[in-house]
């Protein structure tokens, strides 16, 4: 049996699949296989919903909401996870026809598929941007030592620090627009530029966790619940730059960032992860039951290293009747 026939047969309420092969390492296949190995698992087996999913939530899904969901509904997930941006030009162009789609920005779900793909969705965590690093590379060593993160990344080596590709990933422009941020807020004039020329973009995101834990890349910039999927050090970015603070929702919208292909401008903007049902679905009850699920089980959620705050969930748009917020 192939890697990938593997992971589409592997039991995600489980430790081990039918060959022996752990969900941990299951998992980490599944990151070097993106596109491929969880790609073909869509749509395989007949009682499941199909959610198509920013990668950040990757072991969310995988590792937390799927076999929790599967135990108490019967339905498994089958989870496909790229870029947010890559998600919705893969519904757009209908690559993909997922039940379910999430956007670890909900403006961005809106923007670009509101009127054709659906007219509703449900906001449901949150999240806060900083930096997973190893402790073993000497930049981790003197983060820990308390040097400031922006002074090490200016005197370490090209590419030791990563970031997600911004053209693909509101991950990568969220790190983009971070810079500028942290340019202002600690006045180092041309602080976004000199980091841009050095960080390396990964265009695909659990490859940035793999090359963090190898020590092949001394850090990344990532969100708080990928550090924690990997149990991986984490420094979260001051408020005024790590988009977890709606308060400081203007301050953030003062940035923005134009991706190249679709030419799709981003204000910064706090972390929101959002949920909806594809008009175009299979199966939308089924659809309708895991973001239902995702709305009743913010405990799920926090013990994969999301925040829900005091305000959440929030619905917005023609909220379905089976919808209950």
């Amino acid at each position: 049996m192939n890697e990938e026939t593997k992971l589409c047969h592997m039991d995600l309420g489980g430790d081990y699949d039918g060959d022996g092969v752990s969900r941990r390492t299951a998992l980490a296949t599944a990151g070097s296989l993106v596109g491929i190995g969880v790609a073909g698992c869509l749509g395989t087996g007949t009682n499941s919903v199909r959610v198509l999913s920013a990668g950040s939530l990757a072991q969310t899904f995988e590792s937390h909401i799927g076999p929790a969901f599967e135990d108490e509904t019967g339905i498994s997930v089958h989870g496909e996870y790229y870029g947010a941006n890559a998600v919705m030009r893969m519904v757009e162009d209908r690559t993909k026809q997922p039940d379910v789609i999430v956007s670890a920005d909900s403006t961005l779900l809106r923007d670009r598929l509101y009127g054709e793909f659906t007219d509703w969705d449900v906001e449901f965590a949150t999240n806060s941007l900083g930096i997973g690093y190893n402790p073993e590379t000497a930049f981790g060593q003197d983060l820990e030592d308390g040097i400031p993160w922006y002074e090490l990344a200016l005197e370490s080596d090209d590419g030791d620090l990563s970031i997600g590709d911004p053209d693909l990933d509101p991950l990568g422009y969220r790190a983009v627009q971070a810079f500028e941020l942290a340019e202002a807020e600690h006045g180092l004039e041309g602080l976004q530029d000199e980091l841009l020329e050095r960080v390396y973009e990964e265009p695909e995101e659990p490859q940035m966790m793999a090359g963090v834990e190898s020590g092949s890349r001394a850090a990344s910039v990532v969100y708080h619940n990928m550090a924690v999927d990997h149990e991986m050090p984490f420094l979260e970015f001051p408020d005024a730059y790590n988009f977890a603070n709606p308060e400081l929702e203007a301050h953030y919208a003062t940035v923005e960032f134009t991706t190249d292909e679709e030419g799709y401008t981003a204000e910064g903007r706090p972390i929101l992860y959002n949920a909806t049902v594809n008009d175009e679905a299979d199966d939308p009850d089924a659809g309708h039951q895991l973001v239902q699920f995702l709305i009743d089980n913010p405990n799920l959620l926090v013990d994969a290293g999301l925040t829900v705050s005091e305000s959440l969930p929030r619905p917005e748009g023609a909220l379905p009747e089976v919808i209950d917020v």
